[in-house]
């Protein structure tokens, strides 16, 4: 069993910078990483992959967060990061933590329950 906790989120003013953090834990000395994913989900709008990062360290971003966001993990913790800069009152939303896994042979894929992000002048 794995659990995942974001933290880092909070209220920033335009233009200013969050880094988010996304800690697993549990089960994770008999889990294989494959891939950590950050979503994020406001009112109105279906959910969207931010960015993602494979356990060998390629990044994916969304086209609107390119330039601004980094992921990164760190193996040895656990855990991943999103650094956010130049945030935008668009960038405001829960942002969700997902990581797929394999443990004892099986593929599994976890959720946090995500950390929320103000973005407000």
């Amino acid at each position: 069993q794995v659990q995942l906790v974001e933290s880092g989120g909070g209220l920033v003013q335009p233009g200013g910078s969050l880094r988010l953090s996304c800690a697993a834990s549990g089960s994770m000395s008999t889990t294989t990483v494959i891939r950590w994913n950050w979503y994020r989900q406001s009112p109105g709008k279906q959910r969207e992959l931010v960015a993602g990062i494979t356990a060998g360290g390629t990044t994916n971003y969304a086209e609107s967060v390119t330039g601004r966001f980094t992921i990164s993990r760190d193996g040895a913790k656990n855990t991943a990061y999103l650094q956010m800069d130049s945030l935008k009152p668009e960038d405001a939303a829960r942002y969700l933590c997902q990581v797929w896994g394999r443990r004892f042979g099986q593929r599994f894929e976890y959720w946090g329950q995500g950390t929320q992000v103000a973005v407000s002048s």
